[in-house]
């Protein structure tokens, strides 16, 4: 694991501004396992916040405290500001949440679930009904499948109803736990636009995940769970800048180009046929290049590579990790 990035990932315990969710060492336990051990989350009210990891990480499990499905063994947490669970009542309607794929009756269409669902409402509205269920219908691209019964719909549109019913009312707070399950790449787009519309109109999302290339194109912040631990949260840019950046130096004097390099003091310094590749640490591309040429060096190109959210997610966590569908 690089020491750089851990220590970088530390500093990044806090997000300012007001929080849509925050955690004070929550801590839940099945027996003698720490499935969620004592985090800290922050999230930030207006953010779509990716939190990532493998399967098996905590993260459905943390989410399943978050919306009171289940009980902490330790610790605290305030949704929207208000402590919970003592102010569920109240916070609970204004946060739509898809956890561990929906639960319909089998037997009735998509309309009908929607119906029955949004009857269960606090505030009744039943005049309204029928337009905010086709609206929400609409919104994730079900309105064609609306009359045909649950029991027949694929994997990626039962997801979609799940969806669906989390946006009958105006949520500020979304909490979406793997929405892009079984869906195909088409789905899939069509779902991270309406993540982006919600955004826009003020929501907070919060969006468990264990795909990478889902967070990097959807997320403004992103927190990164490893068996039941936080091992950092921050903006996207934040983590990513944790990682120490790469300087490739292509050059017929390789052997030399590197004996500079370490005489700069730059860590990790490696040569491959004409190639030169070395850790930054925080030195300056342009001053290794200048340092280069003053010592002799022919240099035929230079580039500096940033760590991707995979790199960042592998060097806080020495695993390897799902970038695909």
């Amino acid at each position: 694991m690089d020491a750089p990035v851990v220590a970088a990932a530390a500093a990044m315990a806090s997000a300012a501004g007001p929080l849509a969710i925050e955690t004070e060492g929550l801590v839940k336990r099945f027996g003698g396992v720490a499935a969620v051990d004592g985090i800290d989350l922050a999230v930030p009210r207006g953010s779509v916040f990716g939190f990532l990891g493998p399967n098996g990480s905590g993260k459905t499990t943390t989410i399943r405290v978050l919306l009171g499905l289940i009980s902490p063994s330790a610790g605290s947490w305030r949704l929207l500001g208000e402590p919970m669970p003592e102010r569920a009542a109240s916070v609970l309607p204004k946060i739509g949440a898809l956890v561990e794929g929906p639960a319909f009756y089998p037997w009735l269409s998509g309309r009908r679930n929607l119906e029955r669902f949004d009857a269960a409402g606090s505030d009744g509205q039943r005049a309204s009904r029928r337009g905010r269920v086709d609206d929400a219908l609409a919104r994730v691209g079900l309105t064609a499948a609306a009359d045909k019964r649950y029991k027949a719909y694929s994997l990626g549109m039962r997801q979609r109803l799940g969806l669906a019913s989390a946006l009958l009312r105006p949520r500020e707070l979304l909490v979406l736990d793997e929405p892009t399950n079984g869906m195909d790449p088409q789905g899939t787009r069509e779902i991270r636009n309406l993540v982006r519309e919600l955004a826009d109109d003020g929501a907070t999302v919060f969006l468990s995940s264990h795909l990478l290339s889902e967070v990097e194109q959807l997320c403004t912040h992103v927190a990164v769970m490893s068996l039941g631990k936080l091992l950092a949260q921050g903006t996207m840019a934040d983590l990513q800048a944790a990682g120490s950046s790469r300087l490739q130096v292509e050059t017929d004097q390789a052997s030399a180009a590197a004996d500079v390099l370490v005489g700069m003091g730059l860590g990790d310094v490696g040569v491959e046929s004409v190639v030169v590749s070395a850790r930054l640490d925080g030195f300056r591309p342009e001053d290794c290049c200048r340092r280069l040429v003053e010592s002799g060096i022919g240099v035929r190109s230079l580039t500096t590579i940033r760590p991707t959210l995979e790199d960042t997610f592998v060097a806080l966590t020495g695993e390897g990790f799902d970038v695909a569908r």
